[in-house]
């Protein structure tokens, strides 16, 4: 969390993780078109051949107030493949939430698995303990017909029973509802700890 005194604004890092090609860039594309201009930054994208994000996608979010301070939380990707762990680490440095987005697509278990080693690896890497982290945990790609059985998913990636959603960003479906849970999650963890007020969100349903 970052703290602007001047302008009285919080502002907190989200950061979306997972294996390649499991829907990350496509979360953020679909929430990106589901805010209004007015509450959006620009969201900044970089292509390569073999995986949609280089670094990450970004945009600022304006949510509402904690307390007397504004809410502003910055969304990240990280690349998916694993030769760009050094910037995957990078783009975790100071994460206040994770979503973690599991591809529900058959046979994609043990690229789930490594991303999710792969993660927390990096969190102990940068000295951090994963305890306390908020996280949420997204079964992305629900609409294949052939989708991997989501009491599956949730033994292997999810044994301790954090928040899940079932989505398919590729259409929108849960993509709002995943960021309204880790959103909450940042916010419940930051009001615990400071013992200070309710968090009033706006858009969040």
């Amino acid at each position: 969390m970052r703290v602007h005194r001047r302008s009285q604004t919080l502002i907190f890092k989200i950061v979306y993780y997972g294996p390649g090609l499991s829907g990350k860039t496509t979360n953020l594309v679909r929430l990106h078109e589901s805010v209004p201009d007015h509450a959006r930054g620009k969201m900044i994208q970089l292509d390569t051949e073999t995986e949609r994000t280089l670094f990450f996608d970004y945009f600022p979010l304006s949510l509402g107030r904690l307390g007397s301070y504004k809410v502003r939380i910055h969304f990240f990707t990280v690349p998916g493949q694993s030769f760009y762990n050094v910037t995957r680490r990078t783009v975790l440095q100071g994460a206040d939430g994770v979503v973690f987005v599991a591809d529900s697509a058959p046979r994609r278990e043990h690229a789930n698995l490594l991303a999710l080693r792969n993660m927390y690896d990096n969190f102990e890497a940068l000295g951090r303990d994963t305890g306390d982290l908020p996280l949420v945990f997204q079964w992305n790609k629900r609409d294949l017909p052939d989708a991997m059985p989501l009491p599956l998913m949730e033994r292997l990636l999810n044994p301790e029973g954090l928040p899940s959603v079932a989505a398919s960003a590729s259409t929108g479906e849960g993509v709002q509802l995943t960021q309204a849970y880790i959103v909450r999650a940042v916010m419940e963890q930051i009001r615990r700890a400071t013992g200070g007020p309710g968090v009033e969100l706006t858009g969040q349903s």
